[in-house]
């Protein structure tokens, strides 16, 4: 199965090296040179040639596309890596997106609130973007306190929201 790492960013500097907004939690890995990548568009497949960090960001030089005029076609291309529907993050707190999306949402008291529709990552930390049965968004806080339990292979995540967190408001304005 392919599964998103990241999107392409900006050009950085003349030599084709360009930003990565990351969407793994093993960038090293995923983009480890010699990697390939599959990017969607007319890119197909992407080699990495060479990493690394600069304040914080990614920066990558993908092979044939050694210049910033290359670099820049490459912009906002989605990449991703081909893996295994078994593989698993070797700390058993941390899930693949791929394993979040389409889990069935309840409270701990056991009302249904929805389906997980995206895993949202933020600098500080990650929301689940849950659609509910009336098509409304809830963005939750991916944190222990308000999800303690994530049952991928039940496809079910219990939440314990704080009040307020998920309640609809009731302003017409």
């Amino acid at each position: 199965m392919r599964v998103v790492v990241g999107r392409i960013g900006k050009p950085h500097g003349l030599r084709g090296q360009v930003t990565v907004e990351l969407r793994t939690d093993e960038p090293d890995e995923r983009f480890a040179p010699g990697s390939v990548l599959f990017a969607d568009g007319a890119a197909g497949e992407l080699t990495v040639g060479e990493i690394h960090w600069h304040s914080g960001r990614l920066l990558v030089n993908f092979v044939g596309y050694e210049s910033r005029s290359a670099a820049e076609s490459l912009r906002g291309t989605i990449v991703e890596v081909e893996r295994d529907e078994s593989d698993r993050p070797a700390n058993p707190d941390e899930f693949y997106d791929s394993a979040l999306i389409g889990c069935r949402v309840e409270t701990v008291s056991g009302d249904f609130l929805g389906l997980v529709n995206e895993v949202v990552h933020l600098p500080s930390q990650e929301l689940l973007s849950v659609v509910t049965a009336t098509g409304r968004e809830v963005l939750i806080p991916f944190v222990s306190q308000i999800v303690p339990t994530v049952d991928t292979a039940n496809r079910r995540i219990l939440i314990d929201p704080p009040i307020g967190l998920i309640e609809e408001s009731t302003d017409e304005n």
